[in-house]
């Protein structure tokens, strides 16, 4: 199986923004699962911010003692490679953002949305698309500041047959929707190159690599708060 047969003839723009802020809880987050939106609001224009609220190392991917300090220097290159234009990166418990109370993780992004000026957000879906709890909860933690702030959250997400056929395969937790707000046609060349620079993680990865393939060039995404 290829990519996902897509039951639809149009597809859709991403929304025109000026300044984006993507959150999220592990260096490669941006790259492995935001990573074309990213490089395609950067190659329209967009200033472009990543938060990460941890530095991942607590991954079972990787064997390097460092594996924090390791994890930090890849998500700089990676982010690099996408067009983003600051990294903030935090060093919260990997694997333990549950414990953090929530208003802390929100005022860390809020700081962050206010020093980009950001007119809109970015965010996995609320239930985390990996099943990963740390994904879910800097999604809480981005959809606080969208309501303080009074900004759009757009989260990206999979398809219903994207995820069924990856926990199918290879015993995963991902999640889907079979009715995304927007469906997108993505160039994954820089992606890739910022997936690359996640050399810890990316090596050993079948369940990254297949997920792209059956994705193919379309991402989908929804809004958690919508412009306006």
């Amino acid at each position: 199986m290829a990519a996902v047969e897509h039951p639809y003839a149009a597809l859709d723009n991403l929304p025109a923004a000026r300044s984006v802020v993507a959150v999220c809880a592990h260096p490669d987050d941006e790259a492995f699962g935001l990573g074309a939106v990213l490089a395609a609001l950067a190659a329209g224009g967009a200033r472009t911010t990543v938060v990460c609220l941890t530095r991942g190392e607590a991954s079972t991917l990787g064997s390097n003692a460092d594996l924090d300090r390791v994890r930090a220097a890849e998500l700089e290159e990676a982010a690099a490679t996408l067009g983003v234009g600051a990294v903030v990166l935090s060093d919260h418990a990997d694997g333990r953002l549950a414990d953090e109370p929530l208003g802390d993780l929100a005022a860390e992004a809020g700081a962050a949305v206010a020093d980009a000026g950001a007119d809109l957000l970015l965010a996995f879906a609320p239930d985390g698309v990996t099943g990963h709890p740390d994904h879910a909860r800097a999604t809480e933690a981005a959809a606080v500041v969208a309501d303080r702030a009074g900004l759009p959250l757009l989260a990206w997400t999979l398809e219903t047959a994207v995820a069924a056929a990856l926990n199918a395969e290879l015993g995963t937790s991902f999640s889907g929707t079979d009715v995304p707000d927007l469906r997108v046609r993505v160039d994954r060349s820089v992606q890739l190159r910022a997936i690359a620079c996640h050399a810890s993680q990316a090596a050993d990865n079948p369940v990254l690599w297949r997920r792209l393939e059956l994705q193919g060039d379309v991402e989908v995404l929804c809004w958690l708060r919508t412009p306006g």
